[in-house]
């Protein structure tokens, strides 16, 4: 597997520019230690929307999907740092999934990562999930892309934790979530108009509404790193 394990979260949000310097401190310096800190945690990454908005997509990957129900990591989820506390409203239109990872190909950080929030019609998760696996092996040597990756979304059936109360409530989800990593900007937008252009996905099964976003890297830990 080209991703660090069996699991992971991955994650959308958006932060304003008067907060976009202490989030990054916050999150490079104290956020990322310490979810590198739990079992189970093997890498983060945090990208920024490469138009320069205030998008952000974050992932962790996770040595099995059973992290995700961890005691060590439930504790965390449930007593927050003062600092934790004070940046967690600032995440606007949050969208976190916790997913098993599918499909895993290639490397798994590039300079860029292009990110399709999507789901299976009726009857074609078998069809779709072939689709991305054979997408994923080309992409994995493809100039200008390194990697492709599949994650389904499995939410544990857990109590609300007091992270998800600050930010306001159950985080809404992306169901299906293909990843490709490349070093080439061009290459991944000319993939949003080729193989997962709305016609194409169509064909391999995907329901319409598909959300899609480019982002460039920003920051990533490993555990060995801490």
């Amino acid at each position: 597997m080209a991703l660090l394990g069996q699991g992971a979260i991955a994650m959308w949000w958006d932060m304003a520019p008067e907060h976009r310097v202490e989030f990054e401190d916050w999150h490079t310096h104290e956020h990322f230690p310490e979810r590198m800190g739990i079992p189970g945690f093997r890498r983060g990454s945090r990208w920024s929307a490469v138009d320069g908005g205030e998008g952000f997509f974050v992932m962790y990957e996770l040595e099995a999907y059973e992290t995700l129900v961890s005691p060590a990591y439930l504790a965390r989820l449930n007593a927050p740092s003062p600092w934790s506390t004070r940046m967690m409203p600032h995440h606007r239109n949050m969208v976190r999934s916790q997913c098993r990872v599918l499909e895993s190909r290639g490397g798994a950080l590039s300079r860029y990562v292009l990110t399709l929030r999507l789901s299976p019609v009726e009857d074609a998760s078998e069809a779709l999930r072939s689709h991305f696996g054979r997408l994923a092996e080309q992409l994995s040597n493809r100039p200008g892309i390194a990697a492709g990756h599949l994650l389904q979304n499995q939410t544990p059936q857990l109590a609300m934790t007091t992270e998800q109360k600050i930010r306001g409530g159950p985080d809404p989800t992306a169901d299906w979530i293909f990843l490709a990593c490349g070093y080439d900007r061009a290459a991944l937008e000319a993939l949003l108009q080729d193989e997962l252009c709305a016609e194409a996905l169509k064909i391999a099964g995907a329901a319409s509404g598909g959300v899609s976003g480019l982002y460039a890297l920003s920051h990533a830990n490993t555990a060995e790193d801490i």
